[in-house]
C-alpha cells in the first residue's frame, strides 16, 4: 500500500542508484533534505536517503512556479519526494542530477537542528544520545548498522549450516539466571521477578531435551554500576550450545571457525567501506587460533614488571597488554584465555579433572577486548549440586535449573559472544556507546 502521504507516489530507487545510464530516465525519488543552496536563478537540493545522496538541480525558468515555492519552505532533514528526469553530468560529484518535475514536501524539520547531521559533527556524545535518531542519519553511523545485520546473517548462516537450531528463551525469571548479583528485579503480578543475565540455564535446557545444538541472539539485562566505554545495562548477546562434546576445546574449535566464516562474509560486504570510513583493515584471522592459560598470561604480564595476581580474572589493561604480546609474537589479534580459577567461574563450569582449582571455560579477546566466555558445562546432576552448595547458592532458587540434569543430560558447553564489542573491536571504535542502537546504562534510560 502506498502512503497516503505520498499522494500516490512510489518511490522507484535508492539515491546510490541512480547512473549516468539512466540519462532521460523518469524516477521518484525519496529522502531527507541534506543541503539547499541558492545560486542566481539556479537551485540545488542535496537528497540523502540510507543508501546514499543525489543532486536535484532546479533552474527557475524550467520549473513551475508551484516547485519554487515549495523549495522555499524547505528546511535541513526535511523529507520530501521528487519526481524528474535523469540527466548525465559530469560536472556533479556522483556524475548524474535529477531534474524535477514535481516535488512534495512530506514533512517540514524544525530550525535549529540540535546537530549536524555529518560526520564532521563535534558534538558531545551525551548531546548525540539525547538526540539518536538525529545521530544515526549521519552515513558512518547507518554503516555500523548495516555491518551488524551482515555479521548477524552469516553468524546465522554457518549455524543452520552445522545443525543449530534458533530457540527464544524468556527474559522474566523466576530467580536469577546466574550469581543473583546485578540482577534486575521487576514487579511480575503479586511477586517478585527478574531480568534474565544470559540465556544459559535455558540453553542447557535445550541439551538435556536433545536439541542437540541451539543459539540464540537476544537481549539481556545486568544491573551494572560501572560507568565505562565497554559496559552497559541492556545489550544483545549472542550464544551457542552444542552437545557431544570432549572438552571445552571443542568449542574453542568451533567458535574460531565460526568467526572466520562471519567475517569473511562482513569483509566481502563491507571491507572496502570499513576501511574508507573507519580506516581499519578488516584482517581474516588465521587458523587456528591462540591460545593460553591464565597462568601463561599472567606470567608473561609479569614479565613487562607490572604487578599480577594469579587467582583474579584479566581487568580491562591486563586484557589490552595480553593483547598486544600476541599481535607482536604470533600476528594475531586473537587469543583464547583458558583455565580460569574455579573461584571466579559461575558453579556450573566444568572443573577440569586434571586440575579442580581451574575449570574447563575461556575467554576469547579481540585485539585486548573481551569478547567472549565460554566453557564446557557440568552435566553430571550430583557433581553439579555438590559445587552449587560450594558457591553457597540456594538450591530452593535454582532447584528448576538442577532440575535439568536428573533425568539424563548429554556432556555439553557453549559461550556468549558480546555483539556491541565485537563490533567496537572490528571498527576500531574505543566506546559501546557508539555500536549500539539505543544505550542503556545506570544513568540513561532515554531515549
Amino acid at each position: 500500500m502506498i502512503h497516503e502521504c505520498l499522494g500516490g507516489w512510489q518511490r522507484t530507487c535508492f539515491c546510490n542508484q541512480i547512473t549516468p545510464k539512466m540519462d532521460g530516465k523518469e524516477v521518484v525519488v525519496t529522502g531527507f533534505v541534506r543541503r539547499v543552496r541558492n545560486i542566481g536563478k539556479l537551485k540545488f537540493i542535496i537528497l540523502g536517503d540510507r543508501e546514499g545522496s543525489i543532486q536535484i538541480t532546479i533552474r527557475e525558468n524550467e520549473v513551475r512556479k508551484r516547485v519554487l515555492q515549495k523549495i522555499a519552505k524547505l528546511t535541513r532533514e526535511s523529507t520530501i519526494a521528487v519526481r524528474g528526469v535523469v540527466k548525465a553530468n559530469n560536472v556533479v560529484p556522483e556524475g548524474v542530477e535529477i531534474i524535477p518535475k514535481d516535488i512534495k514536501i512530506i514533512t517540514v524539520a524544525e530550525v535549529p537542528l540540535p546537530l549536524q547531521i555529518s560526520d564532521k559533527d563535534v558534538s558531545s556524545l551525551d548531546t548525540r544520545l539525547n538526540w539518536r535518531y538525529l545521530d544515526l542519519r549521519k552515513p558512518k553511523n547507518l554503516l555500523i548498522f548495516k555491518i551488524q545485520t551482515a555479521m548477524e546473517m552469516a553468524m546465522r548462516e554457518y549455524w543452520i549450516k552445522n545443525g543449530f537450531i534458533e530457540i527464544h528463551s524468556p527474559k522474566l525469571m523466576g530467580s536469577p539466571s546466574e550469581s543473583g548479583a546485578e540482577v534486575f528485579p521487576v514487579v511480575y503480578f503479586e511477586k517478585e521477578a527478574y531480568l534474565a543475565q544470559s540465556p544459559q540455564f535455558y540453553k542447557q535446557m535445550a541439551m538435556a531435551a536433545g536439541f542437540d545444538r541451539v543459539f540464540e541472539i537476544a537481549p539481556v539485562f545486568r544491573a551494572n554500576p560501572s560507568h565505562t566505554t565497554r559496559h552497559d545495562t541492556e545489550f544483545t548477546s549472542i550464544d551457542m550450545e552444542m552437545s557431544w562434546i570432549n572438552s571445552h576445546e571443542d568449542i574453542m574449535k568451533f567458535e574460531e571457525r565460526w568467526l572466520v566464516y562471519t567475517l569473511k562474509k562482513v569483509k566481502k560486504q563491507y571491507g572496502d567501506e570499513i576501511k574508507k570510513v573507519f580506516g581499519t583493515e578488516l584482517i581474516i584471522p588465521k587458523l587456528p587460533f591462540p591460545r593460553m592459560s591464565l597462568k601463561e598470561v599472567y606470567d608473561r604480564i609479569k614479565d613487562t614488571g607490572r604487578k599480577v595476581s594469579y587467582e583474579e580474572d584479566l581487568t580491562p589493561e591486563e586484557e589490552r597488554i595480553i593483547g598486544k604480546i600476541v599481535k607482536e609474537e604470533f600476528d594475531h589479534e586473537f587469543v583464547f584465555v583458558k583455565e580460569f580459577p574455579w573461584k571466579i567461574k559461575p558453579f556450573y563450569h566444568m572443573k577440569h579433572e586434571e586440575n579442580p582449582n581451574v575449570t574447563k571455560g575461556f575467554d576469547l579477546l579481540w585485539k585486548g577486548l573481551e569478547i567472549t566466555t565460554g566453557s564446557q558445562r557440568e552435566h553430571r546432576y550430583k557433581i553439579l549440586v555438590s559445587q552449587a552448595k560450594e558457591k553457597g547458592l540456594n538450591l530452593k532458587n535454582i532447584k528448576f535449573y538442577l532440575d535439568f540434569f536428573k533425568y539424563g543430560c548429554p556432556p555439553h558447553g557453549g559461550f556468549g559472544f558480546g555483539l556491541t564489542r565485537s563490533l567496537m573491536s572490528m571498527l576500531n571504535i574505543r566506546n559501546v556507546r557508539e555500536v549500539t542502537f539505543v544505550f542503556r546504562d545506570m544513568r540513561r534510560l532515554y531515549p
